[in-house]
């Protein structure tokens, strides 16, 4: 009996694991949203942020800033959980007074984010997947790029796959965002809506819609953006992506181009 529960138990074990290794690779990047899918237990994604730049302009000033090496560390701890560590390597903004023509510069690192997030269904992606990601972040850069103090939230990732090649995408999130002026927090909500579409077995486009609803005391806004992706997988393993958001509003920032890549190990 001993050897017949421990041929089971080894049976399961390379079940599981195989069905692991199987899991599709998916990357936070790119888009809007965040996705509902982990990682395999034991797997590690790193997902870097190549270039972002970001663009708005209003009756006041023009201003323009820049990220480079927005990192982004997962790895799988269980097989419908994973933990996060997210950090932006540096930052540059620049502002232009429209009137007085005088320009402001700044530069530094942004902030550690750290993360868990729980698959409740299908963690790897399929059929419908939904997840529970509480995470929080803490002031070890500056402003612009950091936001001065600490902050904390929780996302609730989900998808659903309409066919082998069209999913639906949603991404709701509540915070305790951090007040403009760097000290102290406010409510913050932020809804995503998308749909994603597998051009072919390598390339994937996604179409998202966000809409941010921001109560700092220096002023409630709300924006509408909107935004587009691709994403390329040249290999199991790794992915090669580019995006662009457009703000629909006064509120939120005109334009925003960025490009990636992610890395499974």
């Amino acid at each position: 009996m001993r050897k017949v529960a421990a041929i089971l138990l080894g049976a399961a074990l390379l079940a599981a694991s195989a069905q692991a290794e199987d899991r599709d690779y998916c990357p936070d990047r790119p888009g809007l949203g965040t996705p509902a899918c982990t990682m395999s237990p034991g797997k590690t994604s790193l997902e870097i942020g190549l270039g972002d730049w970001t663009h708005d302009k209003d009756n006041q000033q023009i201003s323009n800033e820049y990220r480079l090496g927005d990192a982004l560390l997962r790895h799988g701890i269980a097989e419908h959980a994973e933990v996060q560590v997210g950090w932006t390597a540096f930052g540059f903004a620049r502002e232009k007074d429209i009137a007085t023509g005088e320009v402001d510069r700044s530069s530094g690192v942004g902030d550690l984010t750290i993360a868990v997030r729980r698959n409740l269904s299908n963690p790897d992606g399929s059929g419908f997947s939904f997840a529970i990601m509480p995470y929080v972040s803490l002031p070890v850069g500056k402003q612009p790029i950091g936001a001065g103090d600490w902050g904390a939230g929780v996302l609730a990732p989900m998808s659903y796959e309409v066919s082998d090649s069209f999913s639906l995408v949603a991404t709701t999130q509540v915070d305790a965002a951090v007040d403009e002026d760097g000290n102290g927090r406010h409510f913050a909500f932020d809804e995503v809506l998308g749909a994603s579409a597998k051009l072919n077995d390598k390339l994937t486009f996604t179409a998202e819609y966000e809409l941010l609803a921001d109560r700092d005391p220096e002023g409630h806004r709300v924006q509408h953006i909107s935004g587009l992706s691709l994403a390329w997988q040249p290999t199991d393993d790794l992915q090669l992506d580019v995006g662009t958001n457009i703000g629909l509003d006064t509120d939120a920032p005109d334009s925003e181009v960025y490009f990636g890549v992610s890395r499974r190990f």
